[in-house]
């Protein structure tokens, strides 16, 4: 049996609200939100926050990351390899980035449920268009991470029964490399082209599975091309209430990672024995047909889709655009940092990328950033590794700053405690700044600190987790 065995989502914390547009723009805009990845996110984070949380449900090991997105943070380098670093893979993990197409994300599903090791298989875009654009207002940005492998991998939660492709070479949406947009062809020609591909592939899916359309019991139909998408639904005999919601009014279209965003959100909702069928349109039709297993009722996502959708907070417009690169407001008056030094990276890979600190094996102290001293007992290099991205912590004292060089100022740094001990000084994100108090949990996050000639400072950054109270009682500094 091969299939999936656990899935993970991640929606950005901040929302832009459609209506909002308009009166800037002068056009465009809309009801409705979608999600907006902070100035400190790229797809590669995106995607490490969805992996996450798709191995946190499960004891499986990966054999392969296999990343896919349309905006990748590098060409000619590999971008699944700071997720792996991220994630703590071990070395002989294979990690690829699957090209810059939409359809690339489910060929690298396809792939990984054709055979071979347990594979993560990570979804990543981030959408946008010009000011006013209908690609701005309908676009949003997200990541999903499916891990697929047989059931002597882990227990599979949904099977793969069956699936179908058609494929055909035609223009309806493109971009240059470079290019900041995508274009698009008339929206006719581009429904005109799906409609028989997505009928072919769904109807050669259901055939190779041996079920037919009143089996189906969640209709996941995902693709950039929104009209097609509905006139596709009402070709194939599948009742209205079995369509999964495509999340266009909270989240909007996420592009590469729409498919895996929804199939992660329909698997949180399916029950043991239901059939779930993915459709994907994109340069073609990709059809997937899985079944549940009692295993499922096993799987509970540490944050689901529809809680993320129905969580976030709002975004300026205008902030928006200089996000985005659109707008370009006065930077502050301090040097830019430089670049990052390759060779430093690469001797601190553990604590850079895997948030791995030290701790002393005779007093148990914790050190952030790693020590070769300990700062309790004074033992020398008598540590072992201790992995903190996963521990929550609370926040002890903190300081505004509105001087430091920052793409989005002010700057939030705090001194954070963790929980079972170390304590650093950590950047907050995903939070204003009259909202930061003396207590407040957080947990850690994978981000962007800034790019330098051309390379990315990955690191991690602490933000309030969602729900949790404050602690208000003294804490000693």
């Amino acid at each position: 049996m091969r299939g999936i065995i656990s899935h993970g989502a991640y929606l950005p914390h901040r929302r832009l609200d459609r209506s909002t547009i308009a009166a800037v723009a002068g056009t465009g805009g809309g009801k409705g939100t979608r999600t907006v990845a902070s100035y400190d996110e790229d797809t590669t984070t995106l995607g490490v926050e969805a992996a996450r949380r798709a191995l946190r449900a499960t004891a499986t090991v990966p054999g392969a990351l296999w990343f896919s997105t349309v905006v990748p943070a590098y060409v000619d380098k590999t971008n699944a390899t700071a997720i792996h670093a991220a994630l703590r893979l071990p070395g002989d993990v294979i990690a690829a980035d699957f090209g810059g197409a939409i359809r690339s994300g489910v060929a690298a599903l396809r792939a990984a449920l054709a055979g071979g090791p347990a594979a993560l298989v990570v979804t990543a875009d981030i959408r946008t268009g010009l000011p006013g654009s209908a690609d701005e207002a309908a676009g949003g940005d997200a990541a999903a991470a499916l891990l697929v492998g047989d059931d002597a991998d882990g227990p599979v939660v949904a099977e793969l029964l069956g699936s179908g492709t058609a494929t055909d070479e035609f223009l309806d949406r493109w971009r240059t490399p470079g290019d900041v947009r995508s274009k698009q062809w008339e929206e006719k020609f581009g429904e005109m082209s799906y409609l028989p591909l997505g009928v072919e592939a769904f109807n050669a899916a259901l055939d190779a599975a041996g079920i037919d359309a009143a089996a189906i019991d969640h209709l996941v139909v995902a693709g950039p091309h929104a009209r097609a998408a509905k006139a596709v639904v009402r070709k194939l005999g599948v009742a209205p209430d079995k369509v999964v919601d495509d999340l266009s009014a909270t989240v909007g279209n996420p592009g590469a990672a729409q498919a895996g965003l929804l199939l992660s959100s329909a698997l949180e909702r399916a029950t043991p024995g239901q059939v779930v069928v993915l459709l994907s349109l994109a340069d073609g039709a990709d059809a997937l047909v899985f079944r549940t297993t009692d295993a499922i009722a096993q799987l509970v996502p540490s944050v689901s889709v529809a809680d993320q959708a129905a969580a976030g907070a709002p975004l300026p417009y205008g902030k928006f655009l200089a996000w985005r690169g659109l707008l370009t407001p006065e930077p502050p008056r301090r040097p830019e940092p430089a670049r990052p030094s390759a060779s430093a990276a690469g001797r601190a890979e553990d604590w850079k990328f895997g948030f791995v600190g030290s701790k002393d094996r005779s007093s148990g102290a914790i050190h952030l950033p790693p020590a070769r001293v300990s700062m309790t007992g004074g033992a020398i290099d008598d540590m072992e590794p201790i992995p903190m991205a996963d521990v929550p912590g609370r926040v002890v004292t903190y300081t505004i700053d509105k001087l430091v060089y920052s793409p989005s100022p002010p700057v939030v740094f705090a001194v954070v405690d963790f929980d079972g001990g170390g304590r650093a000084p950590i950047e907050l994100t995903d939070v204003d700044p009259a909202d930061v108090k003396i207590g407040t949990a957080v947990e850690m996050t994978f981000r962007r600190f800034f790019t330098s000639d051309g390379i990315h400072n990955y690191f991690w950054k602490a933000r309030p987790v969602a729900g949790a109270p404050t602690d208000t009682a003294e804490t000693e500094a």
